[in-house]
Parts: C-alpha cells; sequence; structure tokens
C-alpha cells in the first residue's frame, strides 16, 4: 500500500501539490489551519485563496516567461491552472482570476477527490522522519512552525515583509474624471476593453500625491524587525523615497492610454485599477502595495483624481513573509537536505508569486508521487521554465543575498545565437520553443496526470 504523502499548508503549492501526487495514486492529507486559525490576510478557509493581487500576469506562452510556466502547468494537468482558466477575467493580455469562485472551486474539487483528506489543525513542529511531508505554507506561515524550521535550520535570515494593494469598489470610482482602456488597447471584446480604469494627474496632481504618500503614517516594524522588501511587490512608500520619478516610471507610467474626456492632453500620470471580480464591481490599484495606516490610506489615495469618492472594499496592508535561504538548503529535487523526508514548495521555498509557487507545488508534488510509488522522475529539464526556477532556488542563486525570485527569461540558459543576434522577439521564442519541447519530453518520460485531468 502506498504511504500518505502529508502536505502542510493549502495555498496555491500545496493544492497542487495536493492533486498532483493524487492523480498519480498517492494518497493525501492537506493539513490546513485555516479557518480555525487566521491570519492577517486571509478571509476564508478555501483552499488557494488569493490574497494580494488576482492576476496570474502575462499569458503569454511565446515571450514571456510566466506565460511560459502556465504553458507548462496546463501540460502537466494542473489544477490551478485549470481553476484559472474556468474563472478568468477580462485583463487584456494577462490571465486575471475570479478570486472566490475560484479558490471555491479548487477546494470542491480537491475535497472531491478519493485519496484527498484535509485536517484543520495548526501545525506546530516538523514531522516525523517517517512521514513524507511537503511543507507548503507560504509567506504567512505560523509562527510557531517557523520557529521550528528556524531552530533546525540555524539561519537567522527567514523573513520579509510583502505588502498588499487596496480593493475599490466600481461605482464609487467617478467615470466624468476615470475612463476604461486597457493599456496600448489590448484586448479584442468589449470585457478585455474595460478589464482596466485608469484615472489621469498633471503634474501638480501628481506632486501633490507623492507629497502626502511620504508624509503619510505608515505602519511601524517591531523591535528586532528590518524590512527587507521583493523588489516585484514593494510598497508604493518605498519606491516614491527611491526618487519622486520612480512611481511614474512604474505603475504610475502614462504610456499607452489616452483619456477620452482630454485626448488632447497626455496625462503626467496614471493610476490604474485592475477588475478584481467577475461582476465588476470590485477593483484593485495596480502596482499600490501599501504600508500605510488605514486611516492614512483612505486619504491619501482619496487625491487621486477619479477617487475623491472611493469607497474602499479592503485597505492594504504589509505582513510577514517567511522563506528559506533554499540555495544552502534544498536539493534541486526541492528536498531539504538536512531532513529529506520533507520537500518545500511555494513561496516558502524562495519563488514570488502565484504562479511560481503553484510550479513548485506540481513538481514537489510528482516527486513524491514517484518517489513513492518506487519509480524515478529527475527533475525537469533547466531549458523548461520549471526547471529554470528550480536551478536558481537551489544552487544558482548567490546564497548571501538571496531573495525570493519571479520567473524570468534572465534564469534561463543562454539560447544558441549563431547564425546572427537574434532580436529579443526571436530570442524569447527560442527560449519558449526549446523549454516547450524539454518539458513534453519531460512529460512523456513519466506516469502521471494527464493535460485533461483537472478539466
Amino acid at each position: 500500500m502506498t504511504r500518505t504523502l502529508h502536505i502542510i499548508g493549502g495555498g496555491m503549492a500545496g493544492s497542487e501539490a495536493a492533486w498532483q501526487a493524487a492523480q498519480a495514486g498517492v494518497p493525501v492529507v492537506i493539513h490546513e489551519m485555516r479557518p480555525q486559525t487566521g491570519t492577517f490576510a486571509h478571509r476564508t478557509g478555501d483552499l488557494a485563496e488569493m490574497v494580494c493581487s488576482n492576476s496570474f500576469r502575462s499569458d503569454d506562452d511565446e515571450q514571456n516567461a510566466v506565460g511560459l510556466l502556465h504553458w507548462e502547468m496546463r501540460q502537466a494537468g494542473g489544477l490551478i491552472m485549470a481553476m484559472a482558466d474556468a474563472h478568468a477575467l477580462p485583463a487584456g493580455g494577462a490571465l486575471a482570476v475570479d478570486r472566490d469562485p475560484f479558490a471555491a472551486a479548487v477546494t470542491e474539487r480537491l475535497m472531491a477527490h478519493p485519496l484527498v483528506t484535509r485536517s484543520d489543525a495548526e501545525i506546530t513542529a516538523l514531522p516525523p522522519s517517517d512521514q513524507p511531508t511537503i511543507i507548503a505554507t507560504g509567506p504567512l506561515t505560523s509562527g510557531a512552525l517557523a520557529e521550528a524550521i528556524r531552530a533546525e535550520t540555524g539561519e537567522e535570515a527567514l523573513a520579509f515583509f510583502d505588502a498588499i494593494a487596496p480593493i475599490v469598489y466600481a461605482e464609487s470610482v467617478d467615470m466624468d474624471i476615470a475612463w476604461f482602456q486597457s493599456r496600448y488597447d489590448k484586448g479584442e471584446t468589449e470585457a478585455e476593453r474595460t478589464a482596466y480604469l485608469n484615472c489621469p494627474m498633471d503634474r501638480d496632481q501628481y506632486e501633490g500625491f507623492i507629497d502626502a504618500l511620504l508624509a503619510a503614517d505608515k505602519t511601524a516594524f517591531k523591535e528586532g524587525e528590518t524590512a527587507g522588501y521583493f523588489d516585484g511587490c514593494l510598497p508604493i512608500e518605498v519606491m516614491a523615497e527611491r526618487g519622486r520619478e520612480t512611481l511614474r516610471f512604474g505603475p504610475m507610467k502614462p504610456v499607452g492610454l489616452t483619456n477620452p474626456h482630454q485626448p488632447d492632453i497626455k496625462a503626467y500620470a496614471v493610476v490604474q485599477l485592475r477588475r478584481d471580480n467577475a461582476l465588476g464591481t470590485l477593483f484593485n490599484i495596480v502596482g499600490f502595495q501599501t504600508k500605510m495606516k488605514y486611516g492614512a490610506q483612505a486619504d491619501v489615495f482619496r487625491t487621486i483624481p477619479g477617487l475623491q469618492d472611493a469607497r474602499f472594499a479592503r485597505l492594504g496592508g504589509i505582513h510577514r513573509n517567511t522563506f528559506l535561504n533554499s540555495p544552502t538548503l534544498l536539493d534541486p529535487a526541492l528536498r531539504w537536505r538536512m531532513q529529506p523526508h520533507i520537500r518545500f514548495a511555494g513561496q516558502i521555498s524562495g519563488v514570488e508569486g502565484y504562479v511560481e509557487s503553484a510550479a513548485m507545488g506540481l513538481l514537489a508534488g510528482r516527486l513524491w508521487a514517484a518517489e513513492l510509488t518506487g519509480t524515478t522522475l529527475p527533475p525537469p529539464p533547466r531549458e523548461t521554465a520549471t526547471g529554470a526556477l528550480v536551478a536558481h532556488i537551489t544552487g544558482d542563486a548567490e546564497a548571501k543575498t538571496f531573495q525570493p525570485m519571479n520567473v524570468n527569461f534572465g534564469l534561463f540558459p543562454p539560447v544558441d545565437s549563431r547564425g546572427g543576434r537574434r532580436g529579443r522577439k526571436e530570442r524569447y521564442r527560442a527560449y519558449t520553443d526549446r523549454a516547450k519541447a524539454a518539458w513534453t519530453t519531460w512529460l512523456d518520460g513519466q506516469v502521471g496526470p494527464s493535460a485533461k485531468a483537472a478539466e
């Protein structure tokens, strides 16, 4: 009889790992402490609940590394991608998800699987050496479990701070000022063209916003805590502190947008809001992760033209994000070198983003399934998006400066440039073509879920 795999954490990584292992015939117990033990950011007890953005980012599998990762997970019968596709929202070239129905669907599919059970008890200690385990507790690992890991590893730098963006009720946006448009008019349907709301600023309004942002009350760190932020999810105040123009060349860039209210006037900066649910009643402010206190957030964000009467379904916030120094702790099969009966997956393993987390869960689930059913499965080729990400976190990255990483083509082995220098589009297409061939060969060499298994 196949031994049971225990998965601690029911987020993106834990859910995908459970699905992959169960589809391969391995009994699985998901240990998810919610809703009995809550967290700062979660609202429900559903598995795979989205707590930050509702976007899986670009879905372009020919020119974008995260889009390629989408493709790889779909080919592997990934549950997360199947449910994301089933609950997708218009978002131009991105894959945005209606978060609550998505999480409910993931939960329903897993709980309906005959080999999957769930335990709601909080895990506060490391598992015994005879228990196959995946730890996929994500950025909000409980304090007790984090301390148990820290005590065993001896590592001190196991945490940094992450921030979430506010969500606005669409009906409270002043449409005499704001307008619907996807950047560069991406999207062919009306729904796609109305995936983003835009709020324009002239120079004086932008400078006033920056002044208010810098002066606002912020969340203070506790004594002994230090702030090391992931650059892909910086609070807007931190970006503003790096230079007054930083936001205007980041989330507030005005390029690719034309204000129909004033078509002859180019905005100095633009705040974009992205649809957050299928009804179009909620929009999140793109790139506006924040550590401002709640009262200050409302005051500062209402200085944005079009949001002067904004009502917030959720304000932003800052939370502790726990992750391993994976280059020193994990082997290429995601096993903890000190305790190889434990694999890590998701953000705690040193990746950043929903898709990257789910991909590590997919891999960890398949690796354990192979081991527990008596077969051999090598890590995926590093020419693939999944393989490149694993190679980075388990050895390529510099341990002294290690920070969580999104997938990107900079992690891939260079493509052959013989025959002349390639342009960027041609080079990216070469990366994706090579990756797809390598991923297909890797999948064909194993027994596992088919691409249609999660549909």
